[in-house]
């Protein structure tokens, strides 16, 4: 990598399934920041031997952990979304376990090296606002979400719209931007330039 590494920021960067956000983390990973990405730490508490899976077990029945020791996503999916306590439930479990390895994984940042939390639900959360500097959103129209989604995970448009109306809207999402950056028919590469603008306005340093 060339350049200088992204000054001391925290950037919060949330955007709708389907929007294109993990590009821009990788993109911002190669400016040089730490990218802490509190889905895929999610992923981990709930795969085999992952620490929420005890306490999954014990809250939901041995019948929503599968055979292989982890989380059934698609049934728990399905559990929470038709019944808004039991949502609450697994985020009472699962969400200060989250905040435990984002904080441990932030800590692993050099001197001066930005962090980026990679964070879907940001602007539904009421704490991430006043945990960052900035924040950065990756929008795009639904359209193209459910046609990205749909494409890369075989779900049907009707799941695909139910996630999308779980999350929050397009406005309320540009409401705690500080940047917005817009993914809709542009080519991969385009997004990087995006990335790369923002960066240079930012005064954060350039990619290899």
């Amino acid at each position: 990598m060339g350049g200088h590494q992204l000054r001391g920021l925290r950037l919060g960067l949330t955007g709708g399934i389907g929007s294109g956000k993990s590009s821009v983390a990788r993109r911002l990973a190669a400016h040089g920041a730490l990218v802490v990405d509190t889905d895929a730490l999610a992923h981990a508490l709930t795969a085999p031997g992952g620490r929420a899976i005890p306490a999954i077990a014990a809250a939901f029945g041995d019948d929503m952990i599968g055979a292989e020791g982890a989380m059934d996503r698609a049934r728990m999916r399905a559990l929470v979304f038709a019944d808004p306590a039991r949502r609450l439930e697994l985020e009472a479990i699962l969400h200060p376990m989250i905040g435990d390895a984002t904080r441990a994984q932030a800590s692993r940042a050099g001197a001066g090296q930005a962090v980026v939390y990679d964070v879907p639900l940001l602007a539904e959360s009421g704490s991430w606002r006043a945990r960052v500097d900035r924040v950065l959103v990756v929008d795009c129209s639904t359209a193209t979400q459910l046609e990205r989604v749909v494409a890369r995970s075989g779900w049907t448009p009707e799941a695909v719209q139910r996630v999308i109306a779980q999350q929050a809207t397009r406005g309320q999402r540009r409401a705690i931007a500080d940047a917005v950056i817009v993914n809709d028919a542009i080519t991969l590469a385009q997004l990087d330039g995006e990335v790369d603008a923002l960066c240079r306005a930012w005064n954060l340093g350039s990619a290899a």
